[in-house]
Formats: C-alpha cells, sequence, structure tokens
C-alpha cells in the first residue's frame, strides 16, 4: 500500500476547489492522507516573511467554506516561491498531484493554465487535472450543485499506443478501475496507410493488408494488457483499436467517463520530459478529470534494451 499523501493545489478559485473535492474522493478510495496547499506567488524574501506571519489567507477562508466539511482529515500547507517551480517540486513528495485546469491568473479563454502543464510535464508523479465544466457544453445534465451529473456507468478510460508498451499509465488505470469498481475502456488508435515522409515523397512503411497490421497490433495490446488483467481480475475491460486519431477517440470517450489516464509521452524522446502531442491534446479537450502518468525509471530501461533489440519499429 502507498503510504504517500494525495495532494491537491489551491488558491482559492472555484477551480481549485473542484480539483479539491476530486482530490478528498481520491484520498478516501485510496486511504490515503490528503495534503491541501496553497503556493505564495512571492519571489523576494521581505514579501514572503511578511506573508508567513500574516498567516495563509487563502487556506483560512477555505476552511470556512463548505468545500471543507467534505473532506477527510487534511493537513494545509503554506508554500512560497515560484509556482510553476513548487507545484510540479510536490509530485516527489505525494502519490497523486490534483490541481484545478485553470487558477486566478492568465487569460480565461485558455483551457489550460501553466501551472497545470508545467506539473503534467514535470511531476514525479500522476497528475490529474480537473477540467472546468463549461467543457460538456451549455447542454450537459447538472446536479444540484451546478457540476456535470456522472456517467450512469463508471467507466475508466485508458489510452495505450498498441505498438508502444506504456506499463505505468497501464497499472494506474487498472488500479483505478479496481478502485472506483468501474468498466476500463481502452482505447488504441493507429494511422493507416503507415507512411513516413523521406526528403521529397511519401514511402510506406508496412505494405502488407491493412487488417493484418491492425491483427499485429492487437497481439501487441494483449501482451501488455495480460499482466494487468492477472493483478486485477475484478476489472472488466472493453478495448477500442480503430485506424483514427488517438487523442479525438479519447476526447470521445471522455463524456462517457470518471477519468481519462494517458501516459506522459509516447516517445523516448533525447532531452528532458515533455509532453507527447496525444498526452497534451487530450489535457487541453478531454471534459472529464485527466490523468498524466509518468515513466518510471524501470519502464524507461526496459524500453531502451527492447528498442535496441527490435531495430525500431516502436521508435517509429
Amino acid at each position: 500500500m502507498d503510504t504517500l499523501p494525495v495532494i491537491v493545489a489551491v488558491d482559492g478559485s472555484e477551480d481549485s476547489e473542484r480539483a479539491l473535492r476530486w482530490a478528498g474522493e481520491a484520498a478516501r478510495l485510496r486511504s490515503a492522507a490528503l495534503q491541501v496547499v496553497h503556493v505564495w506567488p512571492y519571489v523576494t524574501s521581505a514579501r514572503a516573511d511578511a506573508a508567513a506571519d500574516a498567516g495563509d489567507p487563502v487556506l483560512a477562508e477555505l476552511r470556512t467554506r463548505p468545500v471543507a466539511e467534505d473532506l477527510p482529515e487534511a493537513e494545509f500547507r503554506s508554500l512560497r516561491g515560484l509556482t510553476d517551480t513548487q507545484l510540479p517540486a510536490l509530485g516527489a513528495e505525494g502519490q497523486l498531484l490534483v490541481l484545478g485546469s485553470r487558477g486566478r491568473g492568465g487569460f480565461a479563454s485558455l483551457l489550460l493554465g501553466s501551472n497545470g502543464m508545467a506539473c503534467a510535464a514535470h511531476s514525479d508523479c500522476p497528475v490529474v487535472v480537473v477540467p472546468r465544466p463549461d467543457r460538456r457544453g451549455p447542454d450537459a445534465g447538472r446536479g444540484p450543485d451546478g457540476e456535470p451529473r456522472r456517467p450512469s456507468v463508471r467507466q475508466v478510460t485508458l489510452g495505450v499506443d498498441a505498438s508502444f508498451d506504456e506499463p505505468d499509465a497501464i497499472g494506474f488505470a487498472f488500479a483505478e478501475a479496481g478502485r472506483r469498481r468501474a468498466l476500463l475502456k481502452v482505447v488504441s488508435g493507429y494511422s493507416w496507410p503507415m507512411l513516413m515522409p523521406p526528403a521529397f515523397e511519401y514511402v510506406a512503411v508496412y505494405e502488407g493488408p491493412k487488417g493484418e497490421y491492425e491483427d499485429a497490433l492487437g497481439l501487441e495490446l494483449v501482451d501488455a494488457l495480460a499482466p494487468h488483467r492477472e493483478r486485477h481480475p475484478e476489472v472488466d475491460v472493453a478495448v477500442q483499436l480503430r485506424a483514427e486519431d488517438a487523442a479525438g477517440q479519447l476526447v470521445d470517450a471522455s463524456r462517457d467517463s470518471d477519468l481519462v489516464v494517458v501516459a506522459r509521452h509516447r516517445r523516448r524522446l533525447p532531452v528532458g520530459r515533455r509532453l507527447g502531442s496525444v498526452a497534451h491534446a487530450v489535457l487541453l479537450h478531454a471534459v472529464c478529470p485527466i490523468a498524466v502518468v509518468p515513466e518510471s525509471e524501470r519502464a524507461a530501461g526496459e524500453r531502451a534494451d527492447g528498442e535496441g533489440e527490435d531495430g525500431g519499429r516502436r521508435g517509429q
């Protein structure tokens, strides 16, 4: 059992209260401690010390709001510094880092704030971003609190590249579906025809028929899911493998999901940590909470060994 806490970032905005409610439920499901963190965006020591002496009004005000009454026992922490540095660093201290898609700063029209992007790209633990309810559109069904109603059938959706094993994201999704007693919908997309652009013309990189290629991807997907099915026999799994854009399929599935899970990136990159294109698109457009799961050092090493052996179709 993971003894690390669920950490949620707050700033007094409605988005952060929405994230706090989600984090409280996640902590209960995990039987984990909950930490509520506010970062003072002060960069000078004089202003930071003055704020510390006065106490943290954001956390003080939050304790008086109805959302605090429904939380499990929580620790409230006030930090100081740059939020896009302090928040990702919290990933080293928790099993899950939760935040709203937007905070108080920036432009209201932005779909995802800079802090959410920084945490998803750099945190050491999985990051859950809770989007605004208006992403669902004006016709979405809402409960008495104004929040979107949950789907009638609980569902966790996992995005997987069938040709590129992602054990940490898969394991996270199976465990989350088990906790929530939810169906796990596994979504995988691929391009057809398989083309690669050289200097001046496109050439096919897979010359067999589409059905043969999809069968091969399906077998790889079965192999990737098999050990997790064994560990979580209680989880019902539905697999969707289509020659369609993966991000689009996941955004569509988010309308019927409690959570969408994606790996941080799809390919090994030469420098640093970055979000892959699928994770980036899902964070911007999915209408339910999104979990971005980083790759562990163990999995990264196994991938590197595998790529060296098979000569690279996984790297294409």
